[in-house]
């Protein structure tokens, strides 16, 4: 299932969090390389991780981590504006409508329906709290996956070739893009709708 935690929230479920931040480190250190933080835990954050951002978790068997991303509102501190500036060409992309999102995580043993779920889930939050676009970086890996799950974004910037491509691209969610992305995920809109009814309640999902 889809859970939706604040940073401050994620103290009541520590094995979905645990799991989390494990994968990431196992993603992003472990098989693609980057220089990010791990500690003495086996686990990565950043700093971002500090300003309560919204994680969209997909919780597998016995509340371990399938899959997960992290949200923040483009008017305060993001990734986009702060490290991949050059993307937008120097002009902070900052609107209380755009959201950025990051970490993208898969746990190895995750499947293209996880995948879909999260970005199901994705836009799920910008239709509940009346956004019009996500924002995130993402490489060539990503881009296979977003076209392959219906979800592949708006580029507005890229720098570098091959696997060292990087990309800064702009999400819609239409009524079509969720029917296509729920249908690669397995799960009905329905089901998807009542999970962020239970975490934010009706009145934020309608």
């Amino acid at each position: 299932m889809l859970r939706y935690l604040y940073a401050t929230d994620l103290h009541r479920f520590p094995r979905l969090a645990r799991g989390m931040f494990r994968d990431r480190a196992d993603q992003f250190r472990t098989r693609l390389g980057w220089e990010v933080t791990v500690d003495q835990h086996g686990q990565e954050r950043d700093r971002y991780d500090r300003l309560n951002p919204l994680y969209v978790i997909w919780e597998g068997p016995r509340g371990r981590h399938g899959g997960s991303m992290r949200f923040l509102p483009t008017t305060g501190p993001v990734m986009i504006n702060e490290v991949f500036g050059r993307l937008t060409g120097g002009v902070p992309l900052s609107s209380p409508t755009i959201w950025e999102c990051t970490r993208f995580c898969l746990a190895r043993e995750a499947g293209p329906r996880v995948a879909a779920a999260l970005m199901l889930g994705g836009g799920e939050v910008m239709t509940g709290f009346g956004l019009h676009h996500f924002a995130g970086v993402f490489d060539q890996r990503m881009e296979r996956i977003y076209r392959a799950i219906g979800a592949a974004p708006e580029v507005l910037g890229s720098e570098g070739a091959g696997r060292a491509k990087i990309s800064l691209g702009l999400w819609r969610f239409t009524p079509q893009a969720r029917f296509r992305v729920a249908m690669r995920a397995g799960l009905s809109p329905a089901l998807s709708r009542l999970w962020f009814t239970r975490a934010f309640g009706a009145e934020q999902a309608a």
